[in-house]
């Protein structure tokens, strides 16, 4: 029996029911990651004992499982776009908003998908524009296309984010910093095509660089989805 299928025991002393346990597990990923996440210490959020959490999950990964199906309320848009590009494009950024709220998301994005009701709804709001298009085999490769774009690109600047909180450098600092290696590395010339992109390549910003990316996958999308001239 899944998490989604079994009954919560009945209310005792200190109220508790999934919706709170949950809220408090998102609390403690949200200021110090997913190693924050326990049943102890999602318990003493709650003032409860950690015994009396397992009546309402069975395991940790139960625990990541509700999470996480509760920020993908975040993610499902509050309109129907007006067509299928539009709404995979909605979806992608707003996945991207909701990492960048709840960073932890980043860790549990692209495995097995969650079953819960809030997950379901978004790949459903994910396949129904595709719907007819094309055959079912080549909506769900455009679509699993599409995610493994966004959540590559999610996961990426995460993780910068992280590695300027670790280090205490921001990435204009971190290249000042590296800066003097790396020329003296190009000076070498061993690396052309690199040096090209170091001194002649334009620097933008992360959602810059996310959406223009978006748009080139949605581009070669577009194209499988083209039925060819006859």
């Amino acid at each position: 029996m899944t998490v989604w299928d079994r009954p919560e025991p009945p209310t005792r002393p200190v109220p508790l029911d999934r919706e709170r346990i949950v809220a408090a597990a998102i609390a403690l990923a949200d200021e110090d990651g997913l190693k924050a996440v326990s049943v102890r210490k999602v318990a003493a959020r709650l003032d409860a004992g950690p015994m009396r959490l397992y009546g309402y999950i069975a395991t940790k990964e139960e625990l990541f499982d509700l999470m996480v199906d509760e920020v993908h309320a975040e993610i499902l848009p509050e309109e129907e776009p007006a067509d299928w590009r539009e709404a995979l494009r909605v979806l992608a950024h707003r996945t991207r908003q909701t990492a960048l709220r709840h960073e932890w998301l980043a860790d549990l994005l692209g495995g097995r998908p969650t079953l819960g009701p809030n997950g379901l709804a978004v790949a459903e709001a994910t396949l129904a524009p595709l719907d007819g298009l094309a055959d079912i085999d080549t909506v769900m490769r455009a679509v699993e296309t599409v995610s493994a774009y966004f959540t590559g690109a999610i996961r990426r600047e995460i993780a910068n984010l992280r590695a300027e909180r670790a280090t205490g450098l921001s990435k204009h600092d971190w290249q000042r910093a590296s800066g003097p290696h790396l020329t003296r590395m190009l000076a070498t010339g061993s690396f052309p095509v690199l040096t090209k992109a170091v001194y002649d390549g334009t620097d933008v910003d992360a959602e810059a660089s996310f959406a223009t990316g978006l748009d080139w996958v949605l581009d070669a999308v577009a194209a499988k989805l083209t039925p060819p001239p006859v």
